[in-house]
């Protein structure tokens, strides 16, 4: 098998011009038997508004693994890569909640509520080993600790392998680890582009539930202050070159999504076969 290939399915999307697909999904073996069986390109553990579990988790990774779609594919990437959302929220400047998630062999995290750039500086760190001081790329600086070998059984890599591509995408051209941080308050907003100018944040995704709250118009979202202020966001991130997750498609709103410019597309395991139909058919 390959072991040069790009692992990272979403990032294997992107540096292919395609627009990824995903679900968001609870961390439970069925569910991710059914996921690992679909035409998605990724899942994400949601484990923010659902109980936070490593172990569930562990259980929920390898309950994915479709082990003959690999050897079809002669390659080891995972037929649907797997994300996780944290519960710890920016402001809490949380590490090992993602070194926990990580650890396990996850490809990507995403950041719940960050609203300034120390925040999102925080993120990235969290899913960086420590380097030497005279390490290119090296800010913003490693936090997360080492223990590598769950992880690197996961990936199929030897020890020495991983290290050589668990850092951050696109600071870092051969990682394999994807940082997405959440732009929902107005605070980000105020400072997003000190947030979008934070090197290895791989996407931002506009948080569209919390933000409307925050502007009074609770999950309005075609509401023309929540629309406004979305394409705001989706503006000044397309401006600095930064790729832009849409938590909520859906067939009503699929071909909009596509046309706005969203380069990462996310629906719900029981909408997601047909969504993910309509999306490629507009693509």
């Amino acid at each position: 098998m390959d072991k040069t290939g790009r692992l990272n399915g979403i990032i294997a999307a992107l540096e292919e011009g395609r627009k990824p697909t995903m679900a968001f999904a609870r961390a439970e073996r069925e569910e991710a038997i059914q996921l690992g069986m679909s035409q998605l390109d990724g899942v994400l553990f949601e484990m923010e508004h659902t109980p936070y579990s490593p172990s569930e988790l562990r259980d929920a990774l390898q309950f994915m693994l479709n082990r003959r779609r690999m050897i079809e594919g002669a390659s080891l990437r995972p037929s649907v890569t797997p994300f996780v959302r944290i519960p710890a929220n920016g402001a809490e400047m949380n590490t090992w909640m993602a070194k926990q998630v990580l650890d396990q062999g996850v490809y990507g995290v995403v950041f719940p509520h960050i609203a300034t750039a120390e925040q999102a500086r925080n993120a990235v760190a969290a899913c960086r080993y420590a380097r030497p001081k005279d390490a290119p790329n090296y800010e913003p600086k490693g936090l997360r600790g080492d223990a590598p070998n769950t992880a690197s059984r996961y990936w199929g890599l030897t020890v020495p392998e991983y290290y050589a591509r668990a850092d951050v995408w696109p600071l870092v051209p051969e990682g394999e680890i994807m940082v997405i941080v959440m732009i929902e308050s107005v605070e980000a907003m105020e400072n997003l582009q000190d947030i979008l100018a934070v090197p290895g944040i791989g996407a931002i995704m506009i948080g569209e539930g919390d933000l409307s709250q925050q502007l009074g118009y609770p999950r309005q979202y075609e509401h023309p202050v929540v629309a406004e202020a979305k394409r705001s966001i989706l503006a000044a991130a397309k401006a600095a070159g930064m790729r832009v997750a849409h938590p909520h498609v859906t067939l009503a709103n699929a071909g909009e999504v596509i046309a706005e410019g969203y380069d990462i597309l996310f629906t719900s395991p029981s909408r997601s076969y047909a969504t993910l139909e309509k999306a490629k058919s507009l693509m």
